[in-house]
């Protein structure tokens, strides 16, 4: 089975759903997590992932401190604030509303003459 690529603007509400339902985890462990939700059909790149997570950081959807991983290396764990549960709750009304509209175009059946 090929890969898919994230969408654009999806990897947030990825990792902030992530974080609700798993609470504080790593970097690393965000990342397995959400390759496992999507049964290892999307290709989740790195070097997109931890900027991500720093842009949640830095728009207080998330916090970050040190600790040990299960493995005992240092790594940073991310959790969702309550501003990020807000966020969350408003990317999902959003989410569902796009869906939605683009359901109604699926619904469409051709009109016979």
């Amino acid at each position: 089975m090929e890969k898919r690529d994230v969408q654009p603007g999806t990897l947030a509400l990825m990792i902030l759903k992530t974080l609700e339902v798993l609470g504080p985890l790593h970097g690393y462990g965000v990342a397995r997590r959400i390759e496992e939700t999507s049964r290892h059909q999307l290709a989740l790149n790195y070097g997109t992932l931890y900027p991500a997570l720093l842009k949640l950081e830095q728009e207080g959807f998330v916090t970050a401190e040190w600790g040990q991983s299960e493995n005992n290396r240092r790594a940073k764990f991310y959790s969702l604030t309550p501003a990020g549960r807000k966020e969350l709750a408003r990317e999902v009304r959003e989410w569902q509303q796009t869906a939605d509209l683009i359901a109604s175009f699926f619904a469409l059946k051709p009109e016979s003459a």
